[in-house]
């Protein structure tokens, strides 16, 4: 502990200061010299893939790619039989991916099909 006393009389003070020299072995930081071991492997940022590839991303994907190619006043039917999940999940991960994209899209569904088309703009 420093303690750092002073007298001041009737004389002006200009400019004090104070340097405290320390080694580490008078004050010991062990956080720092401490080594954790780490719990996970490391690698370059760079090298780090950027996209998600959501488990929806492919019929989404061709999804979008068809209605690309559609004529106003036709819906795509796709087959509720050939989606590896379910009608609500495609049809929400479809909203999200074209409201990412600027697009309207509508859909509509029966016990068979899920049918998908450009909504208005």
């Amino acid at each position: 502990m420093f303690y750092l006393q002073m007298s001041l009389e009737y004389s002006t003070l200009r400019h004090v200061s104070l340097t405290i020299a320390c080694s580490s072995k008078d004050f010991p930081v062990t956080s720092q010299t401490k080594k954790i071991p780490m719990n996970f492997e490391t690698m370059a940022y760079p090298d780090v893939p950027q996209g998600r590839n959501g488990k929806h991303k492919q019929i989404v994907t061709k999804i979008l790619s068809d209605l690309d190619q559609l004529p106003e006043g036709v819906a795509l039917k796709v087959p509720l039989a050939e989606l590896e999940e379910s009608k609500e999940n495609v049809r929400s991960a479809l909203n999200r991916a074209s409201h990412k994209g600027g697009r309207n899209v509508a859909t509509a569904s029966d016990g068979d099909f899920l049918y998908v088309w450009n909504g208005r703009q």
